[in-house]
């Protein structure tokens, strides 16, 4: 069988891959798809455009829809500017935590996965057993649908996905959808002491940062409806993370850059969202050009990921339960894959080891706790297969 063979051996090589979003993850892919082959899974690849990177999707078992998928992303977040107390690539063992770039989110689960494919390759399965390692799910889940799309027809499909983000191995059942807007606002230049006849690009973004802080007071004081309850906070949130723009101080900005998003509860419409947000801009656009012309505002929807609906009877939602003993109602506020596979016809869940407080973070980490349950989860997942 390939090395390594541990669940934690698997997890220390993929967090020494520096898979950022921004990065390749080729060798990653190029190093998993051997492993996995290795084992005797049949591997497909999906490239993005331009071929710099790439899913992966695998098959294990008869040749039969109705199998399980274990979903997973190999891309993680960015380093840059936080303070680490050890290497962010290599697997550090503290005070019973594991320390690194993606163990909790989540090459962690990723690893997991990998291991209960191996032990499943060993086993006598009676249904399928799938695993998927997406791109690009750190800016916006933009790996998964093409990915899933190029599952149709190249594998038998299976019934159920398990999306393992970091639950602390609760079964999430639903969770928010998202939209973001890359916007871009052109402004006209002049010297700051005749700022009448210019237009600032960055004041005039601000107005829609603004209104954006608006919407979220207007959604914080309305009464959560129906499912939107149960959501933390229980309402549309309106987010701006980064903005940039400007040449001097003394110089009305002619460009400003920076993306708004809208995580959308259930009860709200993600389109309804988008459609407000292109008015207010427009609007401001049409102000902006009664004093230059050459002033406009662009906006270029980078993605619109589903929520998770929670399904009446949801064959993912009765395995993943069995399999965990959790008969809690959890829902996220956070996005995940699990709403495209949902809308591609799969029943789908979100369950995985360790806690999304610490995604992100410098010093990201999984507890060994965490972790073992994650093993003790897929050990019972292979065995329920071979029923």
């Amino acid at each position: 069988m390939t090395d390594p063979v541990s669940a934690r051996a698997l997890m220390e090589k993929l967090v020494s891959f520096p898979t950022v979003s921004r990065d390749s993850n080729l060798d990653l892919v190029d190093w998993a798809e051997d492993w996995l082959s290795g084992i005797g899974a049949r591997c497909f690849r999906d490239y993005n455009e331009d071929g710099t990177k790439a899913s992966l999707y695998a098959h294990l078992g008869p040749d039969i829809p109705g199998g399980v998928i274990l979903s997973g992303h190999t891309d993680v977040v960015p380093v840059d500017g936080q303070n680490w107390s050890s290497d962010p690539f290599t697997v550090v063992e503290r005070d019973g935590k594991l320390f690194g770039r993606g163990c909790c989110d989540m090459k962690g689960f990723d690893a997991l996965a990998m291991a209960a494919m191996a032990k499943a390759a060993q086993r006598d399965l009676k249904r399928p057993l799938q695993i998927c390692l997406s791109r690009d799910e750190e800016i916006g889940c933009a790996g998964a649908p093409p990915m899933i799309a190029a599952m149709q027809g190249t594998l038998p499909k299976a019934s159920l996905a398990i999306i393992g983000e970091p639950t602390t191995m609760q079964v999430v059942t639903g969770h928010k959808g998202g939209v973001g807007y890359d916007t871009h606002i052109r402004g006209f230049e002049v010297h700051s002491s005749m700022i009448d006849r210019g237009v600032s690009a960055i004041m005039e973004g601000a107005k829609l940062i603004d209104w954006a802080n608006k919407m979220n007071d207007e959604n914080r004081a309305r009464a959560p409806r129906g499912l939107d309850a149960a959501f933390d906070p229980p309402f549309t949130t309106l987010h701006v993370g980064i903005i940039e723009g400007g040449t001097a101080h003394n110089i009305t900005a002619k460009d400003c850059h920076f993306l708004l998003s809208f995580r959308c509860v259930p009860g709200d419409s993600q389109d309804d969202w988008g459609a407000r947000y292109e008015a207010e801009v427009r609007r401001l656009e049409a102000e902006m050009q009664k004093v230059h012309p050459s002033c406009y505002i662009a906006l270029d929807r980078r993605w619109d990921v589903p929520g998770l609906k929670p399904e009446v009877d949801g064959e993912a939602e009765r395995f993943v339960r069995r399999l965990t003993g959790d008969n809690a109602s959890h829902v996220v506020s956070y996005g995940t894959e699990a709403g495209q596979f949902q809308s591609a016809g799969y029943s789908a869940v979100v369950c995985g080891p360790g806690d999304i407080a610490q995604a992100h973070q410098p010093d990201e980490f999984i507890t060994l706790d965490q972790f073992h349950k994650g093993e003790a989860f897929m050990d019972r997942l292979v065995d329920t297969l071979c029923e």
